[in-house]
């Protein structure tokens, strides 16, 4: 088989500088729990045909508008 590397490549950038842009527009500091949500939006967002930087960015930004957005519930200690 004959993968395209480069696209692959590109396309990784692509996805990499969205959720970078995204940081900076909201002068947020990268967290682990963070990067997992933001990078698995703009994943899904990518495979639903948004291939370019400034769709993704756009897209990201207004599913996310602050960084408070990202904030995930967690199980209070009594949940079970």
């Amino acid at each position: 088989m004959d993968f395209n590397l480069s696209l692959q490549i590109e396309d990784m950038n692509v996805l990499s500088e969205a959720v970078g842009i995204w940081y900076r527009h909201n002068h947020a500091t990268p967290t682990d729990q963070s990067t997992q949500l933001l990078c698995s939006a703009a994943v899904d967002l990518y495979n639903q045909g948004h291939r370019t930087r400034e769709e993704l960015v756009t897209l990201l930004i207004t599913r996310f508008d602050s960084p408070d957005s990202l904030q995930v519930n967690a199980p209070s200690s009594t949940s079970h």
